[in-house]
């Protein structure tokens, strides 16, 4: 008998870290069991992405406002299209706001960050976001600061 409570104890045990583990592994790969109810779609054009993936996060003044939800080549501007859920309480973003793919870490995964202007009339769903900053490339970079440094020479 127990030899029993020592096995129903060790296999609730082991349930217990197999959730753990899969709540953790939810949580990192940033899916939510959230509706979509609550969020609205912004699209922005950039001229280059370098590295943003859908799912990757939307920011406000460091704050997690939404992710990307899809990422598209328009052929009529040639640029990428990218549109993103951002959630229902930051409804007052005004009509200049802009949108920057930024860095974050050492890894260098990519985010996009808006920053709010100071227009009153404010986005709404399917709008699309005009004032956007793209991607820094670090090669095009070393590359810049080389050619340069050759030039001089």
């Amino acid at each position: 008998m127990r030899i029993r409570a020592v096995e129903i104890s060790v296999g609730v045990f082991l349930l217990a870290g197999i959730l753990a583990l899969l709540l953790l592994a939810l949580r990192v790969s940033g899916l939510t069991v959230a509706s979509s109810a609550d969020t609205y779609k912004l699209t922005a054009h950039f001229d280059n992405i370098a590295g943003l993936t859908t799912r990757a996060k939307v920011t406000m003044a460091g704050v997690t406002v939404g992710k990307v939800v899809s990422i598209d080549f328009d052929t009529q501007t040639y640029s990428a299209k990218v549109v993103m859920e951002v959630q229902r309480r930051v409804d007052n973003l005004p009509t200049d706001t802009t949108a920057s793919i930024l860095t974050a870490g050492l890894l260098g995964e990519k985010y996009i960050s808006l920053s709010i202007g100071g227009e009153e009339d404010v986005l709404v769903d399917g709008d699309v976001i005009y004032d956007t900053q793209s991607s820094l490339v670090l090669e095009e970079l070393i590359g810049k600061f080389l050619m340069n440094t050759v030039n001089q020479d």
